[in-house]
């Protein structure tokens, strides 16, 4: 199935502890059907102090599933995502402005 959501794309969250807040899709899992947003279901991880690296108690945004996000539009609101045909190209487009997001 394609990916209604990519890389790059600004998201709302659903549902969860996260309820309501927006951030950026950093990286797209397809294989788990989850996604990591810059900011949200962080949790603190307990690393040990390396060469090249500082330890600590370091912030790390873990993945959500993507059915709990929503692509946010043009107006700031969340919408769904669909593909249409332009000329010989699939596009997708937000369904309720009818933009397309990938030009």
């Amino acid at each position: 199935m394609a990916a209604k959501l990519r890389k790059g794309d600004k998201v709302m969250v659903l549902s969860g502890k996260d309820k309501g807040k927006t951030g950026e899709i950093t990286r797209v899992l397809p294989q788990d059907g989850k996604a990591v947003v810059d900011g949200i279901n962080v949790a603190v991880r307990h690393t040990r102090q390396t060469q090249n690296q500082q330890g600590g108690r370091l912030p790390k945004a873990l993945p959500i599933d993507i059915s709990n996000l929503a692509f946010v539009d043009a107006n700031g609101k969340p919408t769904r995502v669909g593909f249409k045909m332009d000329g010989d190209k699939k596009v997708r487009f937000a369904k309720t402005t009818g933009d397309v997001i990938d030009a």
